[in-house]
């Protein structure tokens, strides 16, 4: 097994599949990465062969790139997470490019309604596809096409913990995120498959930004926060890929905060 101490190590050999690899498209000079791109880009950089999904093609092969432009080998598959089939799919085509699977990070999700009043069934129904049926499908295929001894990750939020995003879908989805990755986690145990949930909080990221609108009130967000900043997508990456790898070889079944202390300070 390769060295996790030697720099660049972490995840060297492993091939790990990356659902939600894209970034939104924004038109700022200075726009900032996406969790998923920067999960990526970092599990690339510590030695991973990294399959790149996204439901926008491009957005998914403008992450590979980056990634081949450093030296990595990385390779894309559209998935359209709220189709069934897809979910399937999308797994079956990394293991069979990357030769097997040793990871699997589920990033995608939406958010659509504001408020009791005025979320719609239909957007009740359409975040619950994406940001709960589709982990469980994308987990469901992954279990037996993962090696022992892999980890599945998935991208959970602080809005499953405490209330805050106004959206009761999205709130709820993130939410129910963890009761199904902690059974996940029961019935890989035997096997050393692990799976954790790791909840961002205010990430400065497109989305973050669209729904911050506008620097100033980016700074006032910053103040509520005990670290008097947002955090970056790159830390949100490093904790991700930490519990990808054999370090984390212990840790299953939990929910990680990466939000400056949001969730326990305030």
């Amino acid at each position: 097994m390769p060295d996790p101490s030697l720099p660049g190590g972490l995840l060297r050999g492993r091939r790990i599949l990356v659902v939600g690899a894209g970034t939104r498209p924004s038109a700022e000079p200075d726009a900032p990465v996406g969790n998923g791109r920067a999960i990526a880009i970092t599990a690339a950089r510590e030695g991973a062969r990294v399959a790149c999904a996204d439901v926008d093609g491009h957005s998914a092969g403008r992450t590979a790139a980056m990634i081949a432009a450093e030296g990595g080998d990385a390779c894309v598959a559209v998935a359209d997470v709220g189709d069934p089939g897809s979910c399937d799919r999308v797994v079956s085509q990394a293991a069979e490019r990357l030769g097997g699977l040793d990871g699997v990070v589920f990033n995608a999700g939406i958010g659509i309604g504001y408020g009791l009043a005025g979320t719609a069934p239909a957007d009740w129904d359409r975040v619950l596809q994406v940001n709960l049926r589709a982990p469980f499908l994308v987990g469901k295929a992954a279990m037996p096409a993962l090696d022992d001894g892999a980890a599945m990750v998935f991208i959970g939020s602080l809005a499953g913990t405490k209330p805050g995003s106004r959206s009761p879908s999205y709130d709820a989805s993130k939410a129910g995120l963890a009761g199904l990755v902690r059974h996940i986690a029961a019935e890989g145990a035997p096997r050393g498959v692990r799976a954790n949930v790791v909840a961002p909080g205010l990430i400065d990221t497109v989305m973050g930004r669209d729904a911050a609108a506008g620097n100033r009130s980016r700074d006032r967000v910053a103040g509520l926060i005990p670290m008097r900043r947002q955090g970056t997508a790159w830390e949100v990456a490093d904790v991700a890929v930490f519990l990808l790898s054999e370090r984390a070889s212990y840790v299953t079944g939990q929910v990680v905060h990466v939000d400056g202390g949001l969730s326990t300070l305030r």
